[in-house]
């Protein structure tokens, strides 16, 4: 295992200032329709809404696990730009069970892993890229309980 630079035990407290009843992170795919059934029909993300014309924005929100932490994927209306090496989404699941289930759905649907950060490679992580190019990680510890 590697070790982190900082531990989560220092940040456990969140911030008084900032009241956040919820989180959402969006994200644009130039590959819509195949990045939303990649979320929803392989990884299996419940979606909470879909809209079309929404202020000229097309979207789906997805919930990471509930909708107190949500994924928003909108419609690119721009030319498909790069994806960084490090865009990733990581899902840290309770045992090796779990991520093995993954894995399975994964090599069912036709679909390899990915090469991998050193990090997640030395951490027992499996990655996979969804239409977009970005990762998609599957670890079998859960950062901050089970290491740090």
């Amino acid at each position: 295992m590697v070790a982190m630079s900082t531990q989560p035990q220092a940040a456990s407290r969140w911030p008084d200032h900032l009241p956040a009843g919820a989180v959402r992170v969006g994200r644009t795919s130039a590959h819509y329709d195949h990045t939303i059934q990649f979320y929803r029909d392989l990884v299996g993300l419940p979606v909470l809404e879909r809209f079309q014309g929404s202020y000229g924005e097309d979207g789906t929100i997805f919930g990471l696990p509930d909708t107190f932490t949500q994924r928003e994927i909108f419609r690119s209306t721009g030319p498909a730009s790069g994806v960084d090496r490090i865009d990733m989404l990581v899902f840290y699941l309770p045992d090796a069970a779990a991520q093995q289930r993954l894995v399975a759905r994964m090599a069912a649907a036709g679909r390899a892993p990915a090469s991998q950060h050193p990090y997640w490679q030395a951490n027992g992580g499996v990655t996979y890229r969804d239409p977009d190019g970005r990762e998609v990680v599957f670890v079998s510890w859960v950062y901050g309980v089970d290491r740090t």
